[in-house]
């Protein structure tokens, strides 16, 4: 069994845990850790989990809100890191650290859980996001990215469940606050997914499969959660109400792929 726990997702702090169950044997993966040392055993215990439970972590990219919690974890636990070279160079993780180098295209066997690593346009070192299995379902994750190409949509064809980049609404990031320099590397090719633009890419991929989807890293200042699943419902043919969202706070409980 595959399953899976968002702990916070947004610009504040990233944590997902997946989970493969064969009936003897579980495995956990943390994927990446934004959260300070009591955040993330906060955030933890609501999952019923503790830093003990984790086998390995998996790291995106290097950018704060992804790792800024990983070098206090490591400290704590000896744990393998897992990451591609350039983020592990970018990230400053510690030279006594167990680091494994991922690389896109090459899958990778933690315990239960088979992990693909495919490569992302995205303003860091060298970013990498992620399908998991346990051998019969598929998560996959896509956040951080820009502007999707084919390899992106072909890695997301036939998943049972995907965590999608819903960043930002056209129209709130223009007329919003940020400076100028700032709207443009958001709305960029290596910047960040748009709600219009996570609705295009699902309409690229095969779906046949797919039985859940959150939408993810939603910005608290230019983006709406009813915006993020109005945009996918209409996407998918489906109710707004069937879509997840990947809250800060709250990211959301325990799903199964």
């Amino acid at each position: 069994m595959l399953r899976f726990c968002c702990l916070g997702s947004g610009s504040e702090g990233n944590a997902l845990v997946v989970e493969a169950h064969d009936g003897l044997t579980v495995t956990r993966i943390l994927i990446d850790n934004g959260f300070g040392p009591r955040e993330l055993a906060r955030r933890l215990t609501r999952a019923e989990l503790t830093i003990a439970d984790l086998d390995a972590v998996v790291i995106t990219h290097e950018h704060s809100d992804h790792i800024g919690g990983v070098r206090a974890l490591v400290r704590k636990r000896r744990i393998a890191v897992f990451a591609s070279a350039g983020t592990t160079r970018a990230a400053e993780i510690g030279d006594d650290a167990d680091l494994r180098c991922l690389r896109s295209g090459e899958s990778v066997a933690i315990g239960g859980v088979t992990v693909m690593p495919y490569v992302v346009p995205h303003d860091a070192a060298e970013p990498l996001q992620f399908v998991f299995s346990d051998g019969n379902r598929r998560l996959g994750l896509l956040t951080d990215i820009g502007a999707p190409n084919h390899d992106v949509a072909r890695m997301l064809d036939g998943l049972d469940a995907l965590i999608l980049e819903c960043n930002h609404d056209a129209e709130l990031l223009a007329s919003g606050a940020y400076p100028p320099f700032l709207k443009a590397r958001i709305a960029g090719d290596r910047g960040h997914l748009s709600n219009a633009q996570a609705a295009a890419l699902l309409g690229q991929i095969d779906r046949s499969r797919l039985g859940f989807i959150a939408a993810a890293h939603l910005s608290q200042r230019n983006n709406r959660p009813e915006l993020a699943r109005r945009a996918i419902a209409a996407s998918l043919g489906c109710d707004a109400g069937d879509i997840e969202v990947a809250a800060q706070d709250e990211g959301f409980a325990w799903r199964t792929a």
